[in-house]
């Protein structure tokens, strides 16, 4: 029974990431695909450069909250069948690895801050916000999201490790923070080379 209740868990949470908010928030609003112009990357910050706030904020707010839902959801039924705080964490990085690789958008997904940073808010609220103060600092700082997003992934085991002390979920976090630099390495080859665009550049279309 644990073992099944921890492969709905992951699986679910795995399904719940791969809704890619940008391409179905894009079609709604009748703009691109995210994935034709830009960076490429079906995320808030691409959907930001088609000139609509409205579908990228809606775009933010519906990747955040998957990766806070499937957290959220696993943790009100851990009780019931005893899956322990692990389950809780990899449910986080189930989801995130969905929106990295979504078996709905042939694998090809976005770079997961917002997931990540919505995952991490429900895991543990104090160590979210560090990750979300940092985030912005940086942001408004230099107005680069990649710059904010690798900042927030680099601090937040950390932070967990200092505010929580649970070093396995803490763990559980360094991979999503490993991955989401992944992710990120033509960014920073860019912010190295001074070609990275800043946030609310428009980028020409394909």
């Amino acid at each position: 029974m644990s073992a099944l209740a921890w492969f709905f868990a992951i699986g679910g949470a795995y399904l719940l990431g791969s809704v890619s908010f940008a391409v179905v928030v894009s079609r709604l609003f009748g703009l691109a695909d995210p994935r034709s112009y830009g960076s490429g990357n079906p995320g808030a910050t691409n959907v930001l450069r088609s000139g609509s706030k409205a579908a990228a904020a809606l775009t933010l707010l519906g990747d955040a909250a998957k990766g806070a839902v499937a957290v959220v959801l696993v943790r009100s039924f851990e009780p019931a069948f005893g899956i322990g705080e692990m389950a809780v964490a990899l449910a986080g990085l189930a989801a995130f690895a969905g929106h990295l690789y979504p078996v709905f958008f042939g694998f090809r997904g976005g770079k997961g801050v917002a997931t990540f940073l919505g995952a991490l808010l429900a895991l543990h609220l104090a160590t979210g916000l560090v990750a979300c103060g940092i985030w912005l600092l940086v942001a408004l700082a230099f107005r680069y999201s990649s710059a904010a997003s690798l900042s927030a992934a680099v601090v937040a085991p950390f932070a967990l490790v200092y505010l929580n002390g649970q070093a396995a979920i803490a763990a559980v976090i360094g991979v999503m923070s490993l991955l989401l630099v992944i992710r990120h390495r033509q960014n920073l080859a860019n912010l190295l080379a001074g070609k990275e665009r800043r946030i609310g550049e428009k980028a020409a279309r394909g």
